[in-house]
C-alpha cells in the first residue's frame, strides 16, 4: 500500500512540475487507484501484485469514496461560484474590481462576489439586489440592544455606507444583550466600538460614526443624505424626533421597540402610503405604562430577534424584495413563543404626515 501511495505522490509531483492542471493530476491519480482496485478485485488472495498493493480492496474503496466526496464538493462549489459570477455579470458587476463594461460604478471585487454569493443566488436579490445594497446609505439611530444586531447584519449583508449615531459609552451592564460590544471596550464610545466590530466583520463597507445626541438640527442635516433610517432607541422623545425628521426628508423608517419579553416592529413610510410613527402612536403613554429596559428589564436574546427583523426589513426596503412591513405591525411575544400582525393605517389628520401624498407607483 505504501508503494501505491508513493507512486501517487510521484504522479502528482510530476504533473505539478510539468504544469498540468489540478483536474489532470487528479485524473492520473484516479486512474492509478482504479488500476489498484482492478488488481485487488481480480487477482487471487496471496498473489504477489495484490499483496504489494495492499492485499485487500477495502482501504482503496474507502479512499475512493472519500475522494469522490471531495471531488463532488469541489464541483458543487465551483458551480455555485460560476452561477454567482454569471448572475453578477448579468447585473453588470465587474469581476476584477474595475468598472464593468456597462459603466456601472461600485463594481465588486472577486472577494466580494465570493462573500455575497449566497445573496446573489437568491432569486429575490441576485446581482442587482446586491449592487443596490452596496450603493445604499443607511443611518442607524442607537448602537445598543436593537442597534447591535442591526449594525452587524447590515455590515455582513454588504450595505455600502452605514452611519451610526449614539452619544453613550459601553458599560458593563450593556454586555448582557448589546452583542456588538466587548468587555475589552468598556468605556469606549459605542459608535467607535460598533465601528471596530463592523469593520472587522466586513472590510468592504464604510462606517460613519457620530458620537452625538440626536437633535432636530443633526437629523435635518443627516437624514436627506441616506436612503433609509433605522430607529433602535428606547425613549419616546427620540422616536418622535426621528419620525418627524424621516417624514420631512421623505425617507422610510424601520423602527422597533422592546420591553421585558415582548417587541414590535413596523416600516413607517407615508411617502409610499404607509402610516408614520405618529399615526400609530399619536400620544406618549402615561408615565409608568411603557418603562424602559433599564427600568423593567429585558431578556438578553429579545433585542437580537427584533434587531435582526429590522435588518431583514432594511434589506427588503433597499432591494425591493418581498413585502416590507408597511401598514403592518408585527408583535412578538418571546415568553409565549407567539407572534401576530395587526394592520396600521395613516391618520388623515396626523400633524406630522397629514400633508404627505404617496408617490405614484412605478
Amino acid at each position: 500500500m505504501l508503494f501505491v501511495l508513493i507512486l501517487a505522490a510521484a504522479l502528482w509531483g510530476l504533473g505539478a512540475l510539468m504544469g498540468a492542471p489540478v483536474r489532470a493530476r487528479l485524473t492520473m491519480v484516479g486512474v492509478l487507484l482504479a488500476g489498484v482496485l482492478v488488481i485487488q478485485l481480480t487477482l487471487p488472495e496471496g498473489a504477489a501484485l495484490r499483496v504489494a498493493t495492499g492485499g485487500s480492496p477495502a482501504p482503496w474503496l474507502l479512499l475512493g469514496a472519500l475522494g469522490g466526496v471531495v471531488w463532488g464538493y469541489g464541483g458543487v462549489l465551483g458551480a455555485l461560484r460560476s452561477r454567482g459570477a454569471a448572475r453578477a455579470a448579468e447585473a453588470g458587476i465587474g469581476q476584477d474590481g474595475a468598472p464593468s463594461p456597462s459603466g456601472r460604478p461600485e463594481a465588486f471585487r472577486p472577494a466580494e462576489l465570493e462573500r455575497y454569493a449566497r445573496h446573489i443566488m437568491l432569486r429575490e436579490l441576485g446581482g442587482p439586489g446586491q449592487q443596490r445594497l452596496k450603493a445604499a446609505r443607511v443611518l442607524v439611530i442607537g448602537a445598543g440592544g436593537l442597534g447591535s444586531p442591526v449594525l452587524l447584519y447590515l455590515a455582513a449583508a454588504g450595505v455600502g455606507t452605514i452611519g451610526v449615531i449614539d452619544d453613550d459609552e459601553v458599560d458593563n451592564s450593556n454586555l448582557q444583550r448589546q452583542v456588538i460590544h466587548a468587555d475589552a471596550r468598556i468605556g469606549m464610545p459605542k459608535v467607535r466600538s460598533a465601528q471596530i466590530a463592523m469593520e472587522a466583520l466586513n472590510p468592504f463597507i464604510a462606517v460613519q460614526p457620530y458620537k452625538r445626541r440626536l437633535d432636530a438640527a443633526l437629523a435635518a442635516d443627516l437624514f436627506p443624505a441616506h436612503d433609509l433610517i433605522l430607529d433602535g432607541t428606547d425613549n419616546f422623545d427620540t422616536r418622535y424626533l426621528v419620525n418627524a425628521a424621516a417624514v420631512a426628508a421623505g425617507k422610510p423608517l424601520v423602527a422597533a421597540a422592546i420591553a421585558q419579553w415582548e417587541g414590535q416592529i413596523s416600516v413607517y413610510d407615508p411617502a409610499r402610503g404607509a402610516p408614520c410613527y405618529a399615526c400609530v402612536f399619536p400620544n406618549r403613554p402615561a408615565a409608568g405604562l411603557a418603562p424602559t429596559c433599564a427600568e423593567a428589564g429585558v431578556a438578553a436574546p429579545l433585542p437580537g430577534v427584533l434587531g435582526t427583523m429590522m435588518a431583514v426589513e432594511a434589506l427588503k426596503v433597499l432591494t425591493g424584495a418581498g413585502t416590507p412591513l408597511r401598514g403592518r405591525m408585527l408583535i412578538y411575544d418571546a415568553l409565549e413563543g407567539e407572534s401576530r400582525q395587526i394592520t396600521v393605517r395613516r391618520a388623515p389628520a396626523c400633524p406630522v404626515c397629514g400633508g404627505v401624498h404617496p408617490a405614484p407607483a412605478t
